[in-house]
């Protein structure tokens, strides 16, 4: 008979199944919604939905390998990986492809993709690795020295511009700091130089961003500003979420979209998609099995063998915590339009494939202690 430790660390466990299910509903969730909004668009070669298909597969098949490596072996490479990665950065600043008035992405033949979405992965590596080797507790250690790893990041990706990406790089860094127990006499003294130095940080950033990124954020302070100019998409978007009302419109039936009037539904929109056709319930659904994947991440962080699996386990969950708050709080009018995809759902080929990567390593970190058990 095989030995039932021995089959505990080698194969699937219950939590396992819960863990890859919950995935896989979410990212079926995101394919049949991208249908219900992209299906009768015409002048495509290939469907939306299908293209997004594609590259569930492909990351899937991403998560299955990253899954499989030890951590510690990708830990030993990170400073290499975050240097080509601001590499790639700083191409896209250079070469990089065009559309809709920001230069984000690096075409490859036909494909392209989206550097600073790869680059979350290699600046999680590095602050783990960080962390996880620093004795001192200094606030010039735990604070400012990450802080300086992870700026020329940050700003490269703020030059695009893409706020959104640049906001959520930044949450792994805030995530990992905030964890590693930050003295409150460090963190008051980062508070206070930081509400010092805000004012010339934010004349910087305001600087940078472009003016279509301006108007989204004075629509958001004022909902009433341009409603028929850039805050027409939030507007929209908290039409199509309060029309759903409880129970929804039912499938491919939501007027709003269909119709076209909330734009770009397929991508940073597409929980007031769900919203609409869904209701309440749906969105409930979304959210409960969303919190029950960010619950198991840091159940793994919690029994992780060592601290660098716990705080690449923590500031995974951290990210995504981020990105999924975000989105829906600028869908449904908390939070202003910076323009971070919805993990798992939203259409998009390097946020799908990073994303299923980052859940990769997170299973690797599970799947080490398991393996190191007697």
């Amino acid at each position: 008979m095989v030995d039932e430790p021995w089959r505990r660390r080698r194969g699937f466990d219950r939590f396992d199944w819960c863990f890859c299910g919950i995935i896989l509903g979410l990212l079926a969730i995101g394919v049949l919604t991208i249908y219900s909004v992209t299906a009768e668009r015409p002048g495509t070669r290939m469907p939306l939905y299908v293209k997004q298909a594609i590259w569930i597969g492909v990351g899937t098949l991403a998560f299955l390998v990253v899954s499989r490596i030890d951590y510690h072996k990708l830990a030993r490479w990170s400073y290499l990986l975050y240097g080509f990665a601001l590499l790639l950065l700083v191409v896209v600043l250079f070469g990089g492809k065009s559309s809709h008035g920001a230069q984000r992405w690096i075409a490859v033949g036909p494909l392209a993709f989206q550097p600073a979405e790869f680059a979350k992965i290699p600046i999680l590596l590095v602050l783990a690795v960080y962390y996880s080797t620093q004795t001192r507790r200094g606030w010039w250690y735990r604070v400012i020295v990450p802080a300086l790893i992870t700026l020329p990041g940050f700003f490269l990706i703020l030059r695009q511009p893409d706020l959104g990406s640049s906001l959520s790089f930044l949450s792994i860094y805030v995530t990992l700091m905030l964890v590693v127990g930050v003295k409150s006499r460090a963190l008051g003294v980062v508070m206070l130089s930081a509400l010092m130095l805000f004012p010339f940080v934010w004349s910087e950033l305001w600087s940078s961003l472009h003016e279509y990124q301006k108007e989204r954020i004075l629509s958001f302070v004022d909902p009433d500003y341009d409603p028929e100019g850039r805050g027409y998409q939030g507007m929209q978007s908290r039409i199509a979420v309060g029309s759903g009302q409880l129970i929804g419109k039912g499938f491919h039936s939501g007027t709003q979209t269909r119709f076209k009037f909330l734009p770009e539904g397929h991508t940073d929109f597409i929980f007031a998609v769900l919203a609409e056709e869904w209701g309440f319930l749906g969105g409930v659904l979304f959210v409960s099995l969303f919190l029950a994947l960010l619950l198991m991440g840091l159940e793994i962080a919690a029994r992780a063998k060592d601290s660098l699996g716990a705080l690449l386990a923590i500031g995974l969950v951290g990210m995504l915590t981020f990105n999924m708050a975000v989105n829906v709080g600028m869908t449904i009018g908390l939070a202003p339009i910076v323009g971070i995809p919805l993990p798992l759902l939203s259409y998009g080929g390097s946020a799908t494939i990073m994303t299923m990567t980052a859940l990769g390593l997170l299973f690797s970190v599970k799947r080490e202690r398991l393996l190191s058990l007697p």
